[in-house]
């Protein structure tokens, strides 16, 4: 993809080992403003642990890492708030807090992190949870008393209430019905198309990285074997991204045994 815009994400050549297990092997990507990617790959290939390194959760061992054009590879954690506050994140299982209603869930990082006051925040978590066709009652609710695809959606409103110009997307769809997943498919293009943002997402789902995703990348053994547009992937060419897609047990990727 040939960009005429500065990339917003700009991965350049990143590495990241646990002792002598390499994990991320050397991960080129630029992701362009309002461009929403998706990473597909098995188990262990290294998908969360690229979006941890760009979050700052983890730090790269080699490589660059920039936002927005700003080198952030090895900026400790307590000197990305102003990089920081352009994120936002669904987690694989919601990550609701059990102890908070829901409109507090929503709100959690307006009150904490921008000291909003409680009744602006509550006001803002009520909206975001209309946009992710939630009623203002549900806001008063416990996550004990939701579904799971109903947590799925709190999760999404929590990681848009802060109008973060980057939302990173870990699993969407696991673990909800094909009617549920692909209602919050249709959530996140809502949401990342109408408001312009860039998103990041990793999946194993195929149905959910055709439709969310703007283009394709496939991580194996710590490398992206292949990028290119979603529409493209089942004619991709390439024997991994080919049996990966479709299922297959036979073909170049072997399951790894544990010894």
């Amino acid at each position: 993809m040939i960009m005429t815009t500065p990339p917003k994400i700009h991965l350049k050549d990143v590495r990241k080992a646990f002792g002598d297990k390499q994990v991320l092997s050397g991960v080129d990507l630029d992701i362009a403003p309002a461009e929403s990617v998706v990473i597909i790959g098995g188990s262990g290939t290294g998908k969360s642990v690229l979006i941890k390194c760009i979050l700052g959760i983890l730090t790269a061992d080699s490589g660059t890492i920039e936002v927005d054009g700003t080198d952030v590879t090895h900026t400790p954690a307590g000197s990305r708030v102003v990089v920081n506050k352009k994120f936002g994140m669904l987690f694989q299982s919601a990550a609701l807090f059990d102890s908070l209603p829901v409109w507090e869930n929503v709100a959690f990082g307006l009150i904490q992190g921008e000291q909003m006051n409680r009744d602006e925040a509550r006001h803002r978590a009520i909206e975001t949870l209309a946009k992710v066709g939630l009623a203002p009652e549900v806001g008063d609710l416990s996550p004990s008393e939701l579904s799971g695809g109903m947590q799925k959606r709190v999760g999404l409103a929590r990681a848009i209430a802060g109008n973060p110009e980057i939302v990173f997307f870990d699993e969407p769809t696991t673990g909800l019905d094909p009617i549920m997943a692909d209602v919050i498919n249709d959530l996140i293009i809502t949401c990342v198309k109408d408001k312009g943002i860039t998103a990041l997402s990793i999946t194993h789902d195929m149905h959910s990285a055709r439709k969310i995703g703007d283009r394709i990348a496939m991580i194996y053994e710590g490398r992206l074997i292949w990028v290119g547009k979603a529409k493209d992937v089942d004619t991709a060419g390439n024997a991994f991204v080919d049996q990966f897609v479709h299922g297959r047990a036979e073909g170049p990727i072997k399951m790894q045994l544990r010894r």
